[in-house]
This record gives structure tokens, sequence and C-alpha cells, in this order.
């Protein structure tokens, strides 16, 4: 998979990249991961990407061109299965968004700043818009990271593990039951019995009961029919 990241601030998603997970998904060759600097493709010898808005008000807005540019260039070595703007007004980011987009071969993340895009950007090139929750950053590039994050971490092959990213929270819409390990007793805390049985589909039934309840318990939301 291929997800091209377009920024004015490339240093930000320089650490997130470049260590663990995300790292060895490069390095094996089955997540490519490029980060892309709008300015770059900026004919103002500034390297100007921003503007004041038509119709007055605070802040500045992403100009058309460099942006358009960039995505241009990088669709002449392929075209993107989805172009993303990560944006605090598009769609909640879920478990069901990051499996759907996992199954893709290469998109590109847009990451705003100032006041954002400019509107045509999003109606003419954008295929997805995107939030990771109801509040404002300084930018779109640690949100980016954090998709990038939840989607490569579901590619066949970048987990030791196959069958861990399937137990997470939110795959089945239920919250992912408490997990212990050793001692099995720690100054009295101790272990649940049962996880000590041996017994697997006994562990797995209990699993799936306190799955349940802390669900309704924290996320009851999460339980509602729709």
């Amino acid at each position: 998979m291929e997800i091209h990241i377009l920024t004015v601030v490339p240093e930000l998603l320089t650490s997130p990249f470049s260590h663990s997970i995300l790292k060895r998904a490069q390095d094996k060759g089955i997540a490519k991961v490029v980060v892309h600097n709008i300015r770059d493709y900026s004919t103002d010898k500034h390297k100007s990407v921003d503007d004041y808005a038509f119709g007055g008000g605070a802040g500045m807005v992403m100009m058309i061109e460099p942006i358009l540019r960039c995505i241009q260039a990088l669709e002449k070595e392929g075209a993107f299965d989805e172009i993303i703007f990560m944006t605090p007004d598009g769609t909640r980011f879920d478990q069901k968004q990051a499996n759907q987009i996992s199954t893709l071969k290469r998109i590109a993340i847009l990451c705003g700043h100032y006041k954002g895009i400019d509107e045509r950007l999003r109606e003419h090139i954008v295929t997805r818009e995107i939030s990771i929750g109801d509040y404002v950053l300084s930018g779109g590039e640690l949100a980016a990271a954090v998709v990038a994050d939840a989607v490569i971490r579901l590619i066949p092959g970048v987990l030791n593990d196959e069958t861990s990213a399937l137990t997470d929270s939110f795959q089945d819409d239920l919250l992912a039951p408490p997990v212990y390990t050793r001692p099995a007793d720690f100054n009295g805390w101790k272990v649940p019995e049962i996880l000590l049985s041996g017994n697997a589909s006994v562990i797995e039934h209990w699993r799936h009961e306190q799955s349940l309840i802390r669900t309704e318990q924290r996320r009851p939301d999460l339980l509602k029919e729709d």
C-alpha cells in the first residue's frame, strides 16, 4: 500500500513513521509512506501556499494551485484510490473506515492548515473527508499520522500475530476485554482464576462477556441498534 501525505510542515511527520510497527511495515515493503511538501509546488518566489479569504475575515486559506500541482504530479505515477482531506468537519474516523481504507492500494492524504483549503478542491478533487474528533488541531499532520497508523497495522503481514488486529476494540462494535500478564499475584492483586484454567473455550466465553460488560459501561452507544 502507498500512502502519500501532502503537507506544508513535513518535519512533523518524520518521527511517527520512523519507529515501531510503521517502520517495520515499510522495511518489509508492505507499506510505503511518502511525505510531500506542498511548498515545493508553489511558483511563488516565497513558496507561498496561502492567501487571504475572499469576503474578508480572519485567517488564511490554502490555495488551489500548489495542492493541485502536487496531486497531478503524483497521479502521473499512478491513480489514487482515494484523495483524503483531514478536516474537523469530515466524517468521524472509526474502525470500519480503517478496515475499508486498508484494502486500497494507493491513497493521498491532504493535511489542512490555516482556515483550511479552497472549497473548490473539496468539491472537485477530494474524494473523502475525515475527522479524528470534535476538536481543532494546528494542522492535519497529526490526524494524518493517526489514520495511517490505524490503516497500516491492518494490512496482512504487518503485525507478527495476524489475529491481533482482529481482536482490537471496535472490530466487532465491542471494546476489548481486560488483559493481564505475569505475575499472577502482585501485592494481592490477582488475575481472574478463569484465565489460569487453560480451558480455551471457557476463557473465550469469559472474554466475550467482559467485552459486553465493558462496552455497556463505557460506550453504550456502540450497542445501540441502527
